[in-house]
């Protein structure tokens, strides 16, 4: 069966360009120690620039199979390269296309192994921090896994979405935030407003994390919508449930 996943060429290319990057960019690390040794768990960092996956993989202690978009796979450039380092296809229109990517996925966490997906599906090309994907959370929720916001700054300025080539010497910071856990959500009980719920908080504190306006609308889309400043945040008291709710966030399932 052919492996699915990051595997032994991640795991090479990490001990060999890891230290080469740290010597072309100052890339500072937090909270690496928030991340199981071992066992399941997904990955949802923030998306500024082409590099972030690549960064992140260079620096996490164990390999992280990451969704790329499928069309990836219609270059001779990337098509055997990026499956090699453990990306995971993607059809970004959704619905059953998307499906067979976190299928994968599933299989990949089933092993014990790290995700990565990024929630809002696409980079960010204004700054903004736009609206989560639920896809982490359902799969968090039937693994029964944590999932890790990152938040990352600082690679957009080392290659902006519309740079052809990375500028060397610049810094950027990877934040591994604190785990979203599935069973604190479990006395939700509509599995919609489960996902819904914990992708918010993800957003959340990837928001925390990188001082981003946040935009409650999904990227690409041409809707309005009010920018969420921290002072608009109201945290929930309950301990049980210590969900930070986001102005005008609702509980569908996109």
């Amino acid at each position: 069966m052919k492996a699915e996943g990051a595997g032994k060429a991640q795991q090479r290319s990490r001990r060999v360009l890891s230290p080469v990057a740290r010597r072309l960019w100052n890339i500072e690390v937090r909270g690496l120690d928030r991340l199981p040794a071992d066992g399941p768990a997904i990955l949802c960092p923030n998306h500024i620039s082409f590099l972030d996956s690549a960064f992140l993989m260079l620096v996490a202690p164990r390999n992280i199979s990451f969704v790329g978009k499928a069309e990836y796979m219609d270059s001779w450039k990337t098509k055997f390269l990026f499956p090699m380092m453990g990306m995971i296809p993607i059809d970004r229109s959704g619905g059953d296309k998307s499906q067979g990517a976190l299928d994968v996925a599933r299989r990949v966490l089933d092993r014990g192994e790290l995700f990565g997906i990024f929630p809002e599906g696409t980079r960010s090309r204004d700054g903004f921090l736009y609206k989560g994907r639920t896809g982490a959370a359902r799969l968090a929720t039937a693994v029964g896994c944590p999932i890790f916001p990152v938040g990352i700054v600082g690679t957009d300025e080392i290659q902006p979405p519309d740079a052809r080539a990375p500028k060397l010497f610049k810094s950027c910071t990877i934040t591994i935030g604190r785990a979203v856990r599935p069973e604190r959500y479990a006395s939700e009980g509509e599995p919609h407003r489960v996902w819904r719920s914990m992708i918010d908080e993800v957003m959340f504190e990837i928001r925390e994390m990188t001082g981003q306006t946040y935009r409650n609308v999904y990227a690409g889309s041409n809707s309005e919508s009010e920018d969420v400043s921290l002072s608009q945040v109201a945290h929930v008291q309950d301990p049980t449930h210590p969900l930070p709710r986001m102005v005008g966030a609702n509980s569908e399932g996109g």
